[in-house]
């Protein structure tokens, strides 16, 4: 198995996966007009997780960063604001 191939541990609950891959189901059915069964799911499911899911992790993980470092300018402002002059 090659790197762009490996799997990701991304933890899903079965309550989660079987919504996703519901939602993979519907989607063939009302766009592309084609009936998937489980395993085929399951497949497209993994595709997506494991080629996908690094980026939108990795985006994420960017975007808080963003949210973290913004607040953290606020707090060091509120600091400086308790100086006594």
């Amino acid at each position: 198995m090659n790197y762009r191939n490996r799997p990701i541990n991304i933890n899903l609950t079965k309550e989660e996966k079987q919504q996703m891959l519901d939602d993979i189901i519907y989607y063939f059915a009302t766009e592309r007009e084609e009936d998937l069964g489980i395993i085929a799911s399951e497949k497209i499911l993994d595709f997506f997780l494991n080629t996908l899911g690094k980026y939108t992790y990795n985006k994420a993980l960017d975007e808080a960063k963003i949210w973290f470092d913004r607040r953290m300018e606020d707090v060091e402002a509120d600091f400086y604001a308790l100086y006594k002059d």
